[in-house]
């Protein structure tokens, strides 16, 4: 169905999403997608039950995106969910931002990024990432305002158990320098993308707005743009395009990278 609705416009690039719950419908769905021409693989964030997401069974899909070049990526309400007693304070239910009591609030907010910023550490300290240098993850809609924290704390431990863990002994470079080389990460519109630009890399953040959902902001470039008033010009071009081309890789068609019209593709 995806395939098929992204057919009409190249600019639509299809993603597929690939559980993680059996190594061995997870590669034959990873094929599937990629013989359909999907554009990026979306895996959940929450680890899966009995086994990490860097468990060697999954070898092979690591190895069918990065020789296909399409970015492995986590979206959010793939992670794991807060436990719902926090709701219970006593008081009356707090509305969300659409008006309900279901979905989104600021304490539900909290954890979003908890799950994805374990399972790429697992991915990251078990070698994945190094195994497979020409393969991308990408965080979309997870926020960012975690990750310049995440980068040091992934560095602190990697100092910390060294000594001990031959898989970091093992590591190409640090933590915090493979996020830089093969993690890309989108800020939410709200937060300060120039702070979290200039505490991780110019090489990792990202735009999107989330169009047409409400949580996208009713103004993301405007927002955006002043966040980044005072980050470096080359650094901009990366968060509004570069970093994109290079997250979607083969998955993005060349003529439309750069592209000289807005006409239909």
């Amino acid at each position: 169905m995806m395939a098929d609705f992204c057919s009409v416009d190249r600019r639509f690039l299809g993603t597929a999403y690939i559980p993680l719950a059996d190594a061995t419908r997870t590669i034959e769905t990873a094929r599937d997608a990629i013989a359909l021409g999907l554009k990026a693989l979306l895996i959940p964030s929450r680890c899966p039950k009995g086994h990490s997401p860097s468990h060697i069974a999954f070898e092979p899909l690591w190895a069918m995106a990065e020789e296909a070049r399409l970015p492995v990526v986590f979206h959010v309400g793939g992670e794991e969910k807060l436990n719902p007693d926090y709701f219970n304070n006593g008081l009356p239910r707090v509305k969300d931002f659409h008006g309900g009591e279901e979905n989104f609030t600021s304490v539900s907010y909290m954890p979003i990024a908890h799950s994805v910023m374990t399972s790429l550490a697992a991915l990251i300290f078990d070698g994945v990432l190094d195994r497979h240098r020409g393969l991308k993850f990408g965080a979309i809609e997870l926020g960012a305002s975690w990750l310049p924290g995440w980068m040091r704390n992934m560095d602190s431990a990697a100092q910390a158990f060294i000594k001990n863990e031959e898989r970091l002994q093992k590591l190409s470079a640090r933590p915090s320098e493979i996020v830089r080389r093969q993690v890309r990460v989108t800020p939410y519109c709200h937060e300060d993308s120039g702070w979290i630009i200039a505490n991780s890399g110019e090489e990792v953040c990202l735009f999107s707005s989330d169009f047409p959902h409400v949580e996208g902001g009713r103004n993301p470039l405007k927002r955006f743009n002043d966040s980044l008033a005072d980050t470096p010009a080359r650094a901009v071009e990366r968060f509004f395009c570069d970093n994109f081309i290079d997250l979607m890789g083969d998955g993005l068609a060349p003529e439309l990278r750069r592209p000289a019209s807005r006409a239909a593709a």
